[in-house]
């Protein structure tokens, strides 16, 4: 991430839906105010390199599912994830990198249908959270 206040929203978003533990890497920070108590809830782990913490994590059986436009991902409301995912989130303004693509078991992508073709990658981040919790009640927080 290269935005503080993505990523602040990304952890706030984390942790309203039960999410502990959030890794990003380059020079990330959190904005307090905007991730609000997401930021005592969530653990942020700042890594310099993505791809070592992916081929770790793909060790440890986590299924690892990319959210990008690309032309083999599948159209996120058709998408199924797996119990053990871990949502890879690109940077902002350039995505997922060809070394992660090539990492990844699947990637999703949210279908646009106007202008612009994209959306800011919290939000992006946000739905497609949203999304895993609605397949997987049991992994999101009780009501």
């Amino acid at each position: 991430m290269r935005s503080h206040v993505n990523l602040s929203h990304i952890v706030r978003t984390c942790g309203c839906f039960g999410i502990h533990r959030v890794i990003a890497c380059g020079a990330a920070g959190i904005d307090a105010r905007i991730a609000r108590d997401g930021a005592e809830q969530v653990a942020l782990e700042i890594r310099r390199s993505l791809p070592p913490v992916l081929d770790r994590l793909k060790e440890e059986g986590w299924q690892l599912v990319g959210l990008e436009q690309t032309s083999g991902s599948e159209r996120l409301f058709d998408f199924r994830f797996v119990p053990r995912t871990v949502l890879v989130v690109g940077n902002e303004r350039l995505g997922l990198e060809d070394d992660v693509l090539a990492r990844l078991d699947r990637v999703a992508e949210i279908p646009m249908a106007g202008l612009p073709h994209s959306l800011n990658a919290a939000t992006s981040t946000a739905i497609a959270v949203y999304e895993y919790c609605r397949q997987h009640p049991a992994a999101a927080p009780p009501a």
